[in-house]
């Protein structure tokens, strides 16, 4: 690791920490010749392509997907760190199969299994924007779906 303050190529590794809210690790270093201490962070690369609706490719971006999860989970009882946690769990699970590309649609739908299984307010609210409904019909055949008995009440 090349030094920030002198530029030498060598430093030491003084403490090494995992850095949950990045799913990354943190190491902390000093330089052999400078002595100085920085810290860096070390991270999994996904390569991971996302085939979107019109055929385009996009890099997969586990930000892009905190975002949407987030949206779709404001005002529910599901936290940020849940979000965080659940977007790197989704990524993770991509990495552990060694997915290359994988379809928006393909994509959608596992965030709306894991959804599904914490929220139903969220869960609907992705489905909103997923599934592109176009009118309220198509939205209580939805909740009405994967909630019956709560639809009759």
């Amino acid at each position: 690791m090349k030094c920030p303050f002198c530029g030498h190529d060598e430093s030491k590794v003084t403490d090494s920490r995992n850095a949950s809210e990045t799913n990354a690790i943190r190491r902390r270093r000093e330089c052999l010749q400078c002595n100085k201490r920085f810290t860096t962070f070390e991270t999994v690369d996904i390569s991971l392509q996302v085939r979107k609706r019109d055929g385009s490719y996009e890099d997969f971006s586990l930000q892009k997907l905190v975002k949407g999860l987030d949206s779709a989970s404001r005002h529910t009882r599901i936290s940020h760190d849940q979000v965080r946690d659940l977007a790197s769990q989704i990524a993770n699970e991509l990495v552990e199969k060694q997915v290359r590309e994988i379809s928006a649609t393909k994509l959608g739908e596992l965030v709306m299994e894991k959804l599904h299984a914490l929220d139903t307010v969220a869960y609907i609210r992705f489905a909103c924007v997923y599934r592109r409904f176009k009118d309220v019909d198509e939205i209580m055949d939805a909740i009405y779906t994967i909630a019956p008995e709560e639809v009759k009440k």
